[in-house]
């Protein structure tokens, strides 16, 4: 993950910032940086949104594609993760750095996403055991400035919310053979529903106390931090620890409660968001991920 040098001395200014809930930005310790969000950013794809965060640059794309039910689940679609550090992000991604980290994240999203309330994948199940819909979601880090995780399960959630899936019937001939046919409508789709779809909250130790969203600076000051999954009702998912400094039962306490509520007040108002520029139809002003 990208990381910055810091001196002692500005270690020990922002280590005591934090412990008067005061940070070098001026947020408090639950506070998260003003976070931009848009969708329907990449014209080739079934979905797309694009968020930053900070200096946190992220840009993905779902592709819905037909395929065959995995063997284990023969009545359900897939979801499939590939990350991509951008070597133009930070110095650090290039070689196998940019792959490592691109590993780590991709199957920190599948241990998310690995549940059946965070997307109903039977919606996604055309034909049982022989024809579904899989969505490809590829996750471009365009620049790195600290909270990368949240930052990109932000804009996963957002470009699923996006994402429009071509509605199709099944049809069966005298003989048994099964044809798909696919509506000439390019309104007539599916939209998946994300309401379950969690968020990540990562919660950086420094000091004796924690910050969510922590810049690249905040982060060399810490040494472990709690990645918690939160839905919109406030329920933890899953957690893991990262980093190599150890953590307290009573901190992992303090910091999964922190968590589920910044994640409820993260979802609702992401929701808001999305719902709003949804609202405003082909008429709204689109930057696009070149402007």
């Amino acid at each position: 993950m990208a990381s910055v040098a810091l001196s002692e001395a500005e270690k020990v200014y922002i280590v005591h910032g934090v412990q008067e809930d005061l940070r070098v930005d001026g947020r408090g310790c639950e506070d998260y940086r003003c976070v931009e969000v848009e969708t329907d950013v990449v014209s080739n794809t079934s979905g797309s949104a694009r968020v930053k965060l900070g200096h946190t640059d992220i840009l993905v794309g779902v592709k819905a594609e037909m395929g065959t039910p995995k063997l284990e689940k023969p009545n359900e679609g897939y979801l499939e993760f590939f990350v991509d550090c951008s070597a133009s992000a930070t110095p650090e991604f290039e070689g196998r750095g940019g792959d490592d980290l691109g590993t780590e994240i991709a199957n920190t999203l599948y241990r998310i996403f690995n549940n059946k309330s965070s997307v109903d994948l039977e919606s996604l199940c055309i034909s049982p055991r022989e024809h579904c819909w899989a969505l490809y979601v590829d996750v471009l880090l365009l620049e790195c400035g600290g909270n990368l995780f949240d930052a990109i399960s932000i804009a996963v959630k957002a470009a699923l919310f996006n994402t429009r899936i071509p509605r199709v019937r099944v049809l069966e001939d005298e003989e048994g053979s099964k044809d798909i046919e696919l509506s000439d409508d390019p309104y007539d789709c599916i939209q998946l529903s994300v309401e379950n779809v969690p968020c990540i909250v990562t919660l950086c130790k420094i000091g004796c106390r924690h910050v969510v969203d922590a810049t690249l600076q905040e982060e060399a000051c810490s040494l472990a931090s709690l990645l918690v999954s939160v839905t919109s009702k406030g329920v933890a998912t899953c957690m893991r620890k990262v980093g190599k400094g150890s953590l307290d039962p009573e901190s992992i306490f303090e910091m999964l409660e922190t968590g589920k509520r910044v994640g409820k007040v993260l979802h609702s108002s992401l929701q808001s968001i999305l719902h709003k520029e949804e609202s405003l139809g082909p008429k709204r002003q689109k930057v696009g991920f070149l402007g």
